[in-house]
């Protein structure tokens, strides 16, 4: 079993705007070098239920499935399945949680499962989102 990523940091709001931020204003901190449209303009929808779809809306109106939403605990708890650029079947699992502090919220992200890609590329696989979460997450903390 491969390690998951795991980041940890704080944000200085209450966790209801963080969960706010990540679930619905994807489009002002998701990097475009990291959409499927490749637009500066799109917007990233999560269906705010589980089963819910997560998917990409380009200025165009075309949608490019990203994940499926298998837990919505506003404003506290989010997973979903995840497989942007890729099929479903190699689909990983995320999961962020919004832990309200005295003057801040952490968040901890948790991207888990690369398994599925085999033993030698589940590890590259890793080593390449880990590094892209990084980048993704420093955007999604100005966007707060």
């Amino acid at each position: 079993m491969t390690d998951p990523i795991v980041l940890e940091f704080e944000v200085e709001t209450k966790p209801g705007h963080a969960f706010d931020v990540w679930t619905q204003r994807g489009g002002s901190w998701w990097p475009p070098s990291h959409s499927m449209s490749q637009s500066g303009e799109f917007d990233v929808v999560f269906e705010p239920f589980v089963g819910g779809r997560i998917y990409e809306r380009g200025p165009d109106g075309t949608e490019y499935d990203w994940g499926e939403v298998t837990l919505w605990e506003p404003p506290h708890r989010l997973e979903y399945l995840w497989h942007i650029f890729l099929d479903p079947d190699k689909a990983t699992r995320v999961s962020v949680s919004f832990e309200e502090t005295r003057s801040a919220t952490v968040v901890r992200l948790e991207n888990s499962g690369f398994e599925i890609f085999g033993r030698r590329e589940s590890s590259e696989r890793q080593q390449r989102v880990g590094s892209a979460w990084k980048g993704i997450t420093d955007q999604y903390r100005e966007a707060v």
